[in-house]
């Protein structure tokens, strides 16, 4: 009988170890509510149509929609045309 009262409380022991080592800190949910807020709200600018304006090397403005990858370069974040009616879009 000992044996048995050993045995489940050995197997309760080992489950409340487990368990408690694979709970999460408080902290930790709360920074990686953050950083998908944050990963949402960068995906939502990005999704947003760019232009790039920069300077070439005559000192001409260029205007383009991929940034050029060896100079400073200022980003024109526009709207959509809201002229353009989307499929599933309830602004009437």
């Amino acid at each position: 009988m000992r044996l048995a009262w050993a045995i489940c409380a050995g197997l309760l022991l080992g489950i409340g170890v487990a368990w408690w080592l694979s709970r999460e800190a408080p902290g930790k949910t709360e920074a990686r509510q953050r950083r998908a807020e944050q990963a949402a709200a960068a995906q939502a600018r990005d999704a947003r149509p760019s232009l790039y304006r920069w300077r070439d090397d005559a000192g001409v403005l260029q205007i383009t929609d991929k940034p050029p990858p060896d100079r400073p370069f200022q980003r024109i974040d526009r709207e959509p045309d809201r002229a353009i009616k989307v499929k599933g879009d309830s602004a009437d």
